[in-house]
């Protein structure tokens, strides 16, 4: 369980912090929620505790493993199914997983890919959807700007 000033990751949402801990009446029943502030993409989500493992939510990533995310966005770049639809798809399972390396994955491929070829307008929402996670977690776990994490992010890739 999590305590109120934790900072978590919400998958496809980012980094936050808790809030709150609150007791909601849902469907006739009562049951605690963490209110969670996700201030990179300015706003407030309930999310039910006894949901959260389910859900993917997870503590912010130790700083020492900054290292590897920067590594993940260095590397080569993966193949990936030339049908934009079916590779939309797959990045968005990746991302829903909530592990940052895989978020930075997405965010890797995505970029070169774009350089290349311009992305759909699906996929520049979901490149830019997987860098505000990915930035968003780097903002709070290495204690970083968001522009030094924006910059962080482009520099490596």
């Amino acid at each position: 369980m999590f305590n109120v000033g934790d900072y978590i990751v919400y998958p496809m949402y980012g980094a936050g912090i808790i809030t709150e801990i609150v007791e909601k009446d849902f469907l006739g029943e009562m049951r605690t929620y963490y209110n969670v502030s996700l201030p990179y993409c300015r706003m407030e989500a309930s999310v039910p505790v006894d949901n959260t493992e389910k859900l993917g939510v997870r503590p912010i990533i130790d700083p020492k493993r900054i290292d590897e995310v920067i590594e993940v966005l260095k590397g080569d770049t993966e193949p990936m199914n030339p049908n934009w639809n079916k590779r939309y798809r797959e990045n968005t399972e990746r991302m829903q997983t909530g592990d940052i390396l895989e978020v930075a994955a997405v965010v890797r491929n995505l970029v070169r890919t774009d350089r290349l070829k311009p992305l759909s307008t699906g996929e520049k929402k979901l490149l830019s959807t997987a860098k505000q996670i990915l930035e968003s977690e780097l903002i709070y776990s290495g204690g970083y700007t968001m522009e030094e994490a924006d910059e962080m992010v482009e520099t490596n890739i």
